[in-house]
């Protein structure tokens, strides 16, 4: 059973950065992409990037665009977002997520993924 475990949310100042850690505890060939979603109080669960632990590919939300930057180790099975530039807007819980069945590149709607984390709580507030 694949499983994720986030880390390094909290609490940052308008402007501020911060990178979060997801840790994969094993992978198949299903678990070949892993992303981030967000989910702010009283709204649904958003895409913010994807990587590919291949190739490195990446894709992000227009929202995040030059902001964030999604990265992985191999080595570590860990893959990060680090965030610059942080607005009120980008207080929500993170999830990171990697699909538990085939599914094509790339993977941005929700219904792709099937094995999610417990999540992160991000809040930018001065």
């Amino acid at each position: 059973q694949v499983q994720l475990a986030e880390s390094g949310g909290g609490l940052v100042p308008p402007g501020g950065s911060l990178t979060l850690s997801c840790e994969v505890s094993r992978r198949t060939y299903k678990n070949y992409a892993m992303a981030w979603f967000r989910q702010a109080p009283g709204k649904e669960r958003d895409f913010v990037a994807v990587i590919r632990w291949a190739t490195a590919d990446e894709v992000y939300a227009d929202s995040v665009k030059g902001r964030f930057t999604i990265s992985r180790s191999a080595a570590k099975n860990t893959v990060y977002l680090e965030m610059n530039g942080l607005t009120a807007e980008d207080t929500a819980v993170y999830f990171c997520a990697t699909p538990s069945d085939v599914v094509s590149w790339p993977p941005l709607s929700r219904s792709d993924y099937g094995i999610w984390g417990q999540g992160t709580q991000v809040t930018v507030s001065s």
